[in-house]
């Protein structure tokens, strides 16, 4: 009882720590696992292990298979919940960069890190080859925090999170490939049993992760599962996919799950974010479990194994020359410049699919005798604590040296998806501004992508915002929303990772009666509302632009705008087709004499005409 309440406390309790320090939380999770493991065989009276996984006839959490079914499941709700996080929006300008990440680059990884295992340690070549199946895969959870505080190029930053999920299932299906050839033998058997084994896999892990996503998502929609019982309903159904994929075709599961969860999250699914919400929690749970049960399971003795030269130089070629070989060798023909690929080489960090199953196939081929079995997971996970060590300090400081820190940070996020924020947003999209709109409304968030415009439904009150790596191109905050605690929460919360560039909101009601109270940070005429502005978009929904001559041309023509029923004036458009946000006092400004005035309302010779009939 003392050993389980103690993993989940130490478990939560480094992830606090994690997000404390803003580093993965693989980090503090397996070196608590190594010191009340392996290490704490050094410092204990009876030098045993504080935490003991296997039981081994006295003490231990795990008899026999136990642990390996426990890890089993728990790995396949964490790819169900990776996969859930995908979408397809996201992979429309990177597809083939992604395709050829899971394919060219996993054989490259493949191929050179077991040449490499097998010459530099002198290990067999189906032990070579194990661990570098094993180490093809990356990981969400590693990746997520240390791309999280790095502007980057939205589709950089897209590339490293699907590569992270995608890849996962690749890698271990490779893995259990590999695992069923030393499993199988040799000579014509040897291949007939491996590659069957493979075909049965993908057939079944598609065919079961279809179908199930499919018949699920149908149940949800149709009401048949009630909106309380829809996550543990889910949680249920995951379980017996993975169960039922593996009984068909063994390690099947993990590709089941992985479909199922891409599919249902790119259904429009009633309640979807508490579906997400719940999985992200149970994984956040498992992850922490995980991690300390399968640090704490290596011996010393097999550490001592991988403490050397060696292994050092078996770390340095895969991290400085089979992972950038495959970057670039995938990304050939793409939009990606030469920093960007050697930014993505640089970070690639190694997560908990691969520990996870480096553990498993490590004890079964223990059991099976296979020699140097008992390397493969310490030297996994040397491979996985290095490379996230590695990532998790030096990413930022590399992505300055290489120059793809992004210091102009030019993106919009705009908080309220109300129908005059969706006609301000497709104005900037349309001038070659990255725009981003949330709203926890739904409806309208359906809107604005029917719009083309990029839109999340998320509340601001929750981490959803700082949890995305596609906002990390934000620079500016507007919030417009019709409520005016919440534009000011979303200042509070999000000014200073996404309004480096400014961060501003639209007046409330009382500030409009008011002039007094019209805070530095209002938007657009300093005199509008949001009931003001919507009437407005609702009689013209058009935004135009009013070409201005000097200082005093602009002046009058922004009194002209101010005073009109049908106008609000929002930006000054540099020559430079850049967008300046209207101060307080608009005299302040330097007026060059070839911007322009953008107005919603209508056009100004209608004004004009109409000032005359006054």
């Amino acid at each position: 009882m003392l050993e389980l309440a103690g993993i989940i406390i130490l478990g939560i309790t480094a992830q606090w720590v994690a997000w404390r320090l803003k580093v993965p939380a693989i980090l503090p999770l397996i070196i608590i696992g190594l010191m009340v493991g392996p290490i704490a065989t050094l410092y204990t009276e009876n030098g045993e292990k504080l935490i003991e996984p296997l039981w081994n006839g006295e003490k231990g959490l795990f008899p026999g298979e136990s642990l390996y079914y426990f890890v089993s499941l728990a790995i396949s709700i964490i790819l169900f919940e990776g996969g859930l996080t995908l979408r397809r929006s996201e992979i429309l300008n990177i597809g083939p960069v992604i395709v050829k990440l899971i394919s060219v680059a996993v054989i490259i990884t493949f191929i050179g890190a077991g040449i490499a295992a097998h010459f530099i340690l002198d290990l067999s070549w189906q032990i070579s080859l194990l661990f570098s199946a094993l180490i093809i895969v990356t990981g969400p959870t590693v990746i997520s925090p240390i791309l999280r505080n790095i502007p980057l190029r939205r589709d950089v930053a897209s590339i490293l999170k699907w590569e992270g999920i995608l890849i996962d299932p690749v890698g271990a299906l490779v893995a259990v490939l590999v695992f069923e050839f030393i499993s199988a033998g040799g000579g014509e058997a040897y291949t007939t049993q491996a590659l069957t084994e493979f075909g049965k896999i993908v057939l079944f892990g598609f065919t079961f992760g279809f179908t199930f996503a499919y018949g699920l998502s149908f149940l949800i929609k149709k009401k048949i599962i009630p909106n309380y019982l829809m996550n543990v309903v889910t949680l249920a159904t995951v379980l017996g996919v993975f169960v039922l994929a593996d009984n068909f075709a063994h390690e099947s599961g993990l590709l089941a799950v992985v479909v199922m969860g891409i599919i249902m999250g790119n259904t429009d699914l009633p309640n979807f974010k508490d579906l997400l919400y719940f999985k992200e929690s149970l994984s956040v749970l498992l992850i922490s479990i995980l991690f300390i049960l399968l640090s704490a399971n290596i011996n010393i003795e097999d550490l001592l194994l991988v403490f050397n030269w060696s292994s050092l130089l078996l770390f340095a070629v895969v991290v400085f020359i089979v992972r950038p070989l495959g970057v670039f060798l995938s990304s050939i023909n793409s939009n990606l410049n030469i920093r960007e690929k050697l930014f993505i080489s640089w970070v690639g960090p190694r997560g908990i699919v691969a520990a996870g199953i480096a553990s498993l196939f490590g004890l079964e081929l223990m059991k099976q005798g296979v020699k140097s079995a008992e390397l493969i997971t310490p030297l996994v996970f040397m491979i996985v604590l290095g490379t996230v060590l590695l990532n998790a300090t030096t990413a930022r400081p590399f992505a300055k040296l290489v120059g793809v820190f992004q210091k102009d940070l030019k993106g919009i996020l705009i908080i309220g998806s109300s129908s005059f924020s969706r006609i301000i947003a497709k104005y900037l999209k349309e001038n070659q501004r990255e725009v981003v709109i949330i709203d926890n409304n739904a409806s309208n968030v359906k809107l604005a992508k029917n719009m083309g415009i990029q839109a999340i439904n998320a509340n601001i009150y929750s981490d959803d915002l700082s949890e995305n790596l596609e906002l990390s191109d934000m620079g500016f905050l507007m919030a417009l929303t019709g409520n005016a605690s919440v534009n000011q929460k979303a200042i509070e919360n999000f000014s200073d990772q996404f309004g480096e560039k400014g961060t501003y909101r639209i007046i409330s009601s009382e500030e409009m009666r008011d002039p007094n109270l019209n805070p530095e940070q209002s938007l657009f005429s300093h005199t509008d509302d949001y009931i003001k502005l919507v009437n407005l978009a609702r009689k013209h929904p058009e935004i135009n632009e009013l070409s201005i001559k000097d200082t005093e041309d602009f002046l009058h023509q922004l009194s002209e705008l101010n005073t009109s029923i049908n106008s609000v004036p929002l930006f000054i458009k540099t020559q430079e087709n850049d967008i300046q946000i209207l101060p307080a006092d608009p005299a302040q400004l330097a007026i060059q004499g070839n911007e322009k005035i953008v107005y919603l309302g209508q056009k100004i010779n209608q004004l004009s005409s109409e000032a005359a009939q006054d």
